[in-house]
């Protein structure tokens, strides 16, 4: 099989159920989705498998949930075939994130990105994410899509957050609060 196929030359791409602009809001959405697939690769990267045993497995399951969101993303109805991304998807990331905020300490202000290179990697994913999470918002108002791609994303970027307040913490690097806010957030109880 050839790498190149020359058929996207003229500025159309194919997706599942037929050809649409390269620059199409379904295009900007799960090329986006790619793009936070590749700064994930990027932050497991610079994980050490004895601090993360326990993340690196959950973030390759994210990776492939990833490709699920873009595979629904990529597709033109429902009915060509059924959605990957599940409510149940939804719920673990929820549970992953109960799970990894337990580690870390309270938070009583705004977080900045930074810290480690881990979290500051980790902080990329959530702003990418995010950027996912607004352009499937987008196509959402024209065209049909799986509502649950939209929750996953959204629930994913506060995924990240957390895991990027855990590496932080694993590493022994306190988080960088915004001084210049007054305390948002109320105590873990």
């Amino acid at each position: 099989m050839k790498i190149y196929t020359r058929t996207g030359d003229a500025g159309q791409t194919g997706v599942i159920g037929g050809r649409v602009d390269k620059d199409d809001d379904r295009v900007e959405a799960y090329g986006t989705t790619d793009e936070l697939n590749s700064f994930l690769g990027q932050a497991m990267s610079f994980m050490d498998p004895q601090k993360y045993p326990d993340l690196l497995p959950d973030l390759l399951q994210v990776q492939h949930e990833l490709f699920d969101c873009g595979a629904d993303l990529a597709l033109l109805k429902q009915d060509l075939r059924p959605y990957k991304v599940t409510a149940d998807m939804v719920d673990a990331l929820e549970a992953w994130i109960d799970k990894y905020d337990a580690e870390t300490p309270d938070i009583t202000r705004f977080i900045l990105p930074g810290g480690g290179t881990v979290s500051s990697t980790l902080h990329v994913c959530r702003t990418v994410c995010r950027r996912a999470e607004r352009l499937v918002v987008t196509l959402a108002r024209t065209q049909e899509i799986n509502p649950e791609v939209r929750r996953y994303l959204n629930r994913l970027s506060d995924f990240f957050f957390t895991i990027a307040r855990t590496a932080n913490f694993r590493e022994g690097i306190a988080d960088v609060e915004y001084i210049r806010s007054a305390e948002v957030f109320k105590r873990k109880s």
